[in-house]
């Protein structure tokens, strides 16, 4: 008993939104093809989950090859324009003006440069990924405790040295920060891009079930990549956590 009441206490208000959701489905008596009840919509992610979990995996797959590329590019062209004023003051414009761009407003452009296949998506993800990136480990590697460079320069430590004792340990929870923003984002962009040009993944799917008027499969889908972000979202955050522990 006391178990029902723990999950009751912590999921009341997505139990909550399914009843409504329920409710409003059976009061203004909505057409399946307009709105399905969350019980057909569970049923066919039952009755069908080697499809959902392996559009998933395609796009699980997409977003993690995405995030790494991006993620490894923004820590570089952030160390880059720590070591170079000229670079900083030409790249860090560029990568604030970029982080406020909408990524489906990106998505057109690099296809068109790139072409229409899953190379495309992975070039995607990776924008999306990098500027963020960019941003943070730029700030991280620019705000460095109080007196350590003093501290350093009093030691006579070179600037290499400096850089590995003293600002890339500095920026590593800024890192950590970028990482656990763009996670989600990532798994999001995949699912943009595919579809809107994707030939497999959870975009295709939805794509592909609000093509014949499937809604249970597309909110289905819906659910499965709300789901799959979340989850992506909470590892990210203990990633974070422990890293920031680590560091402290």
């Amino acid at each position: 008993m006391t178990g029902i009441r723990r999950f009751f206490a912590r999921n009341w208000s997505i139990l909550a939104v399914i009843a409504a959701w329920q409710a409003w489905v059976t009061i203004a008596e909505l057409n399946s093809i307009v709105l399905p009840g969350p019980l057909p919509v569970a049923r066919d992610i039952a009755t069908n989950p080697g499809l959902y979990l392996a559009n998933a995996a395609q796009t699980l797959a997409v977003s993690a090859s995405g995030l790494v590329i991006g993620f490894a590019l923004g820590i570089l062209v952030a160390v880059l324009a720590w070591c170079s004023r000229l670079l900083s003051g030409m790249l860090t414009p560029i990568g604030l003006i970029f982080s406020s761009i909408p990524i489906v407003a990106l998505i057109p452009i690099l296809a068109r440069i790139l072409g229409y296949d899953i190379s495309t998506v992975v070039a995607i993800v990776a924008v999306s990924a990098f500027f963020p990136t960019f941003v943070f480990a730029g700030a991280g590697l620019n705000d460095l405790p109080r007196g350590a460079p003093d501290l350093f320069a009093v030691f006579g430590a070179s600037r290499i040295q400096r850089f590995y004792r003293l600002v890339l340990p500095s920026a590593v929870p800024n890192m950590m920060i970028a990482l656990r923003l763009i996670v989600p984002e990532s798994v999001l962009a995949a699912i943009l891009a595919e579809f809107l040009m994707g030939r497999s993944g959870l975009g295709f799917l939805f794509r592909e079930a609000t093509g014949r008027f499937a809604m249970e499969r597309a909110l289905g889908t819906s659910l499965v990549a709300a789901v799959t972000a979340i989850i992506c979202f909470f590892l990210a955050q203990r990633a974070e956590r422990a890293v920031k522990a680590r560091w402290s």
